[in-house]
Order: C-alpha cells, then structure tokens, then sequence
C-alpha cells in the first residue's frame, strides 16, 4: 500500500489509493476552502478550493502550498453613498499551525524570512496544506508587506509575491526533505519553483520538464503576466542561476519575460481548463517552439460542498413538490441577507435572477440594463414579475469595474426588485446559487476560458442562462437544461456583438424563461431537475481531480 510522501506530522490522514500513488505538490496563489479563510479573490480560490477537497477525498498522495494572506484579498463594504468601498484589515486563523519552520529567501537584495504554517487535512477535509507568510516578527516592515494582501497592485511587490510562492515553496520541500514526482502550477504564480529546482539539477532542464505541469486559465494571450528579464533577475527570481542559464532554459531571448510562456517550456504537459479553451490555448501559443502539448482538463466544482442536501434529496427522489418547497425555503434564507443589506423586501415565488462573480469588462455584468427602457419595462412587468440580484467582486485597484459596480447600484437604489451586494465570499455564493432561479453569466465569447459559478448553481436547481462559452458548451441542452444565447457573427464589431448579445439574452427571459416559470411550472421544475441530474457527475471536482491523475501526472 502506497504512503504519504510527507513526513510526520504533516503526512496525510489516509491510506493512499494505489491509483493515486505519485507524489505531487500543487501550487496556487489562492484557495477558496472555507469561509473564515479569506485567501481567495474568486474563481481561481474556488477552483483551488474544490480541487484540494476532492483529492483527499480520493485519497490522493498530494499536498497544497499557498500563501497565508493576512489582510486576504480586501473587504468589499459601502460608502455613505452606498458606493462600494475597499477595507484592508489583517486576519487571524487559529486553526493554522506554526510549524516553526523559517527559511530565507533573497528578494531585490534583502534577505527575506518566510515562515510556513501548515493547515491539517482534518480541518475542513483537504489534503495537507501548507502556507507560506513574510508577515512575521523576524521582518522588516516592508518585507511583512510581501504577504499581507492577494495581488498586490504594486508590481514589484507582486514579483515578490511570486517568488515566496515558487521559491518558497520549493524551499520549504527540501527542508522537509521531500522530492515530489510531479509539481502542478495552478497558473504561473509559483513560476519560480521551476528555476529553484533546474538549479538543483544543475542546469539540466529535462529534470524540470518530467516534474512540471501547468494549468493557465487565461484564454488571452495580453493577459498573461509579463516582466522586464532583467529586473526578474534583479529581484532574484530565478534564484542563484545566471542569465544564460535562463534563457537556454526558457528560451525567452528578448528583454520581455512571458511567465505562462516559460511555464510550457519548462513543463512536460500543459492544460486549459475547458474543451473551448483547450483548442483556444492552442491555438493561441502554438505558434512558440518548444512548448508542451497543451491538452484541457475541464474545470468543476465540489458537489460535497455545494450541494444542497434537501435540494439533493428531491433530485433523487424525483420529487418536484420537494424540490419547489425547498427552493421557496433557500429563497426566503438569501431574502433574509437581502433585507439586511438592501432594505429590500424580495418574496420567494418570484422568480429571481442572479448574476454573481468578479466584476470584469469581459464578463459584462450590465448588459442587460444596457437597453434601460427595455430593462424598466422588465423590472416592471407585473404579468410576470422578475426579482434581480448582482453581487462580486472587482479587482480592488480595477476603477473601470468599480464604476460598472457603482453604475448598477445607483440604477436599481429605486427598485423595489432588484440590488447589489456585498461581500461576495463562498457563504454569499453559496446563498446566491442555492436562492436563485437563473443564474446568469453573459461572458464575451471566448473570453471566459471555464467558468465554474454556473455549475454549482446548476447543484442547487438554478438554471443557467449564459453565452455559449467555456464549461457551458460541454453541459448545455437548450432548453431542456439551461438557455444559450446563439453565437454571434464573428464578423460583428464588438458594439454590434453586444447589442445582438442582450437582445438574445432580453428575448429569453421575456419569451421564454418567465413564461415557462409562471404558465408551465411543471415544465419549470423538470427543467430544473434536468439541470441537477446533467451537473454530476461530470462537474463534480471529483472527476477533475482524478483527470489530473490519469491525463496530466502520468
């Protein structure tokens, strides 16, 4: 029977299935696993988040490294003007443990400390989990700034970041004296593990690429983290190696350091995160030589965590009664947060809309108030009657998206049925997927290169109104699972695409959803089911967790 290839205490709580033998570390720069553990800014967490659940439900011989962000990634509160506001406060966690463990780390020319905490699998029923932190007592003032907030918008502290994650993670396993078989970069924040161990072997790259996989999640090629070479190596992110031995390595012979692109060339397989973004990713890097095959592992998310259980119960029993009186009971439970924050008064038979996830220019998350005429005129349908929530996060230095936050708060202050939220973190989302009837996700196709918030949604009997992109086109029936807007002409100019995307999307909900919903109910509600029983098991992270196994580790 195979071991944890970690030493005690840390080793994992179970025996290891044979299946999962391989030793492998996974590195990410944020994991959403519980609610009091503010590590996380949104969909890469969540992801993180299910993959760690899911492995040790499987018994999985691997382990996650992170970051202990103290101030997390920020607080989303509201101004006098019901304005979004951001807070930064520092955070404490009891549950994590001191391992006493500290190491030093060359940063811009200081000597960094960094301390590992380590998170028992027990704790919240992941893999064993470690977390690395430069806000400790042996630093400077600045060099405790390293770790304090997720994606800090000073770059130079960003590139620090990135090497306490990579460098720092690598350095932490060889205190442990451990050598995993397989290193998985959940994007190329932990890039700098690579270079740690290709000078341990030497030089010798093939010894990286046989260890290294790496996921990236972005389907444009501009969105990929790039630095200046020579302040990379200024900042001692490629540990003790010199130039030469850098770019032989990566290949990389201009002044411009492409993080995704080393990553493929130090890697011996490479995934997108959804059939779509596989052929994107392609597409978009295969042009590069000397990159790996880029495969695609398509994203899930933790049916354990996210389901329901009386929600589950009706699904099983086919019981749409059950599920109809549930859903009334998960409606009523989200009004409650509702009413509190909004002052609003939301009644659960009607039917209730959400859109919900990082506030992105691509992910338009005003498009259908775009036409306001049309937009009041659903707001103030009372033959069919329509409740619409928005809530997420944007990226606490994104002013565009902050506005487009602000924009939908001042246009719905006066409706009765419709708000926005605060404080979007996995007890919200859950509320949200588990008190919503459609959740809605109007991405610019093929910009969202998975998604996952529609498949925990699609748990909880919610169904999707989305864009054919991402997950979406390996799930969706239309219809009889969900509602997909039609593709757009790709000759249409991007004002063009918009205006054909909102109509398609006003359209559905006017013709299609709200009559279904209020005229057909038994129609609804086998629709809903039918959205349930097509979820699982194919986007539990189960599956995705053992894909990683068998397609990507081997």
């Amino acid at each position: 029977m195979p071991t944890s290839f970690l030493p005690e205490p840390y080793a994992h709580p179970y025996d290891i299935d044979p299946k999962y033998a391989r030793s492998a570390v996974y590195l990410s720069s944020e994991f959403a696993i519980d609610q009091s553990f503010k590590i996380y800014s949104g969909g890469l967490g969540f992801l993180a988040g299910s993959h760690m659940l899911s492995a040790a439900a499987l018994k999985q011989n691997l382990c996650g490294i992170g970051v202990w962000w103290t101030c997390g990634y920020y607080n989303q509160t509201r101004g006098e003007g019901r304005e979004m506001a951001v807070q930064f406060r520092r955070k404490d966690c009891a549950f994590l443990q001191d391992t006493g463990i500290r190491f030093q780390l060359p940063v811009y020319g200081n000597q960094v400390c960094v301390g590992a905490l380590f998170l028992p699998a027990e704790t919240f029923g992941t893999v064993p989990m470690f977390f690395l932190t430069t806000d400790i007592d042996e630093n400077n003032e600045m060099d405790r700034e390293i770790t304090r907030r997720l994606y800090d918008n000073d770059h130079h502290r960003r590139i620090a970041q990135n090497i306490v994650l990579g460098a720092g993670g690598a350095r932490l396993l060889e205190i442990l004296k451990v050598d995993p078989e397989i290193w998985h970069l959940n994007e190329a924040h932990g890039l700098s593990a690579a270079f740690r161990v290709l000078e341990k072997h030497g030089g010798h790259v093939d010894e990286v690429r046989k260890r290294f996989v790496f996921t990236t999640h972005t389907p444009e090629e501009a969105g990929n983290a790039k630095n200046s070479f020579h302040e990379l190596m200024h900042a001692s992110f490629f540990g003790g190696l010199n130039e030469k031995q850098v770019r032989d390595a990566t290949a990389i012979g201009d002044e411009v350091f492409n993080h995704s692109l080393a990553a493929m060339r130090l890697s011996h397989k490479a995934n997108g995160v959804s059939k779509l973004h596989g052929e994107v990713a392609r597409e978009m890097w295969g042009h590069h030589d000397g990159i790996c095959p880029i495969s695609h592992v398509t994203n899930a998310q933790n049916a354990t965590y996210w389901k329901d259980r009386g929600l589950e119960k009706a699904r099983l029993n086919h019981d749409a009664e059950f599920l109809k009186e549930r859903k009334a009971e998960l409606k009523e439970r989200l009004f409650r947060t509702v009413a509190d924050q909004s002052g609003k008064l939301m009644d659960p038979d009607i039917l209730t809309l959400v859109w919900a996830r990082r506030f992105a220019g691509y992910k338009r998350a005003e498009l259908i108030t775009r036409d306001l005429d049309r937009f009041r005129a659903l707001l103030e349908n009372n033959d069919h009657p329509i409740q619409i929530l928005w809530a997420g996060k944007p990226y606490p230095f994104d002013y565009g998206a902050i506005e487009n936050f602000n924009h939908l708060v001042r246009l719905t202050q006066d409706a009765p049925n419709a708000t926005v939220l605060v404080g979007h973190e996995l007890e919200l989302s859950r509320q949200l997927k588990c008190g919503s009837d459609i959740w809605l996700n109007n991405p610019i196709v093929t910009r969202e290169a998975s998604g996952t918030s529609g498949m925990s949604a699609a748990m909880n009997a919610c169904v999707n109104l989305s864009t054919d992109d991402g997950w979406v086109c390996e799930f969706a029936k239309d219809g009889h699972n969900s509602f997909i807007v039609p593709k757009a002409d790709p000759s249409l100019d991007h004002h063009a695409r918009d205006e054909y995307d909102r109509t398609q999307l006003l359209s559905i909900l006017e013709d299609k959803i709200l009559p279904l919903y209020y005229d057909q109910p038994d129609d609804w509600w086998q629709l809903a089911l039918n959205s349930m029983n097509d979820v699982v098991p194919f986007f539990d992270s189960d599956r995705m967790a053992d894909e990683y196994y068998t397609k990507v580790y081997s």
